[in-house]
């Protein structure tokens, strides 16, 4: 199953890196690059935090949660100023 759809993360992944590494949802992220596509992790971000707290048997209350950004778009400097 496809937890991140923009980096084509499967599930299998995740659990994999977070049981071997004993990985917080931040390094998990780092290391397989889920959250990290075009959406910013908006739809894969609380499955990856759930991962990492069940897969890797760690307390990780002192992590901090991942955050999403909104994706960035090129905008020329005509759309910007206005065409003269």
């Amino acid at each position: 199953m496809i937890v991140c759809r923009c980096e084509e993360v499967t599930y299998k992944e995740l659990e994999t890196t977070a049981t071997k590494y004993k990985c917080s949802a931040r390094e998990l992220k780092l290391r397989t690059r889920a959250g990290m596509g075009y959406c910013g992790g908006r739809s894969c971000r609380t499955m990856i935090d759930k991962i990492a707290t069940t897969s890797a048997n760690t307390d990780h209350h002192t992590s901090v949660s991942l955050k999403y950004q909104p994706p960035v778009r090129p905008v020329s400097f005509g759309t910007l100023g206005g065409k003269d």
